[in-house]
């Protein structure tokens, strides 16, 4: 196969087709108007033997082979883009843009204050736009482009075209009110049933680890409200008799926050959770966002 009758900017329309999954927004991202993206489209059908994307009621859908062949074309993509920013001397740093993280407000609380910082001097055109997973892995948002990074430690089975790193390790502790009743000789697992609790819950579901813990136990606790926040519950816990299991570094923070709360140990024994950020192969490859999960990454080792 000869290579100097290929098209290569073939490559860069089948890589937007594939990530916008509709004509009309990949045609105005490429600055095309529709009759020069159908003939670029019909010349990339011709190339492989194959329609690649075909109509459907929500816009375009890739045929098997569009699927087989997107990997490999988003790889290339990114690295051209990466060589010609570097034959061209361009500083990706300065580049205007703007990247999109998923991921809970306990992330923006353990990164954000020193990330930010970092951003703003070395990155200054960049703009950073976080928004709530809701206990689910923003797989849809990461495949098209909407969704930069995605930060938690939920996140499982990820498909092939994802790159993952660990962020962070924690354990589970317990805070309560430092006048807690239930508390007066300490905190036990009796005693640890017998509270109330509060939890966090960004799907609605009020059964978690410490739930199935204490039902291998044949145990089980009284909830008393599920919060769709990591940041909010501690603030409830003043002048109650309300427990709350939560990761450490959000008891250290609720506790340096207010003096009316105490962290307890947690008499369970349960995994530590491994906070992971999760990107999608189409980004693997830019500069300006590898430099940011490096980023990331140090924060996130320097707060753990």
């Amino acid at each position: 196969m000869n290579i100097a009758k290929k098209d290569l900017n073939l490559l860069l329309v089948f890589h937007v087709l594939y990530q916008e999954r509709n004509a009309s927004l990949a045609a105005e991202r490429m600055a095309l108007s529709q009759p020069a993206l159908s003939h670029k489209l019909n010349k990339l059908r011709h190339q492989f033997g194959d329609p690649l994307f075909v109509r459907a009621p929500r816009g375009l859908t890739p045929t098997p082979r569009a699927h087989e062949l997107a990997p490999q074309v988003q790889r290339l993509v990114g690295e051209l883009e990466g060589f010609y920013e570097r034959c061209d001397g361009q500083d990706f740093l300065g580049r205007v843009e703007r990247l999109h993280l998923y991921s809970t407000d306990y992330i923006e609380q353990t990164l954000l204050p020193r990330l930010l910082p970092i951003l703003r001097q070395q990155a200054p055109n960049l703009v950073l736009v976080t928004h709530n997973t809701r206990g689910q892995l923003p797989r849809d948002e990461l495949e098209k482009g909407t969704c930069d990074l995605a930060i938690a430690g939920f996140y499982k089975d990820l498909p092939g075209t994802f790159h993952q790193q660990r962020l962070l390790s924690e354990d589970f502790v317990v805070l309560a009110a430092h006048d807690n009743p239930r508390l007066a000789r300490g905190l036990d697992l009796q005693s640890f049933v017998a509270c109330e609790h509060l939890i966090t819950t960004l799907t609605g579901d009020l059964e978690g680890l410490v739930d199935r813990a204490l039902q291998q136990r044949g145990l089980r606790r009284r909830i008393a409200a599920g919060l769709s926040s990591f940041v909010a519950p501690p603030r409830l816990l003043r002048g109650s008799d309300l427990l709350l299991t939560c990761l450490r570094s959000l008891a250290q923070e609720a506790v340096a926050r207010d003096p009316e709360l105490r962290m307890h140990p947690l008499p369970l024994e349960l995994p530590r959770v491994e906070v992971m950020q999760i990107w999608h192969e189409r980004t693997h490859a830019d500069p300006l966002r590898s430099w940011f999960r490096r980023q990331v990454q140090a924060v996130a080792q320097a707060a753990d």
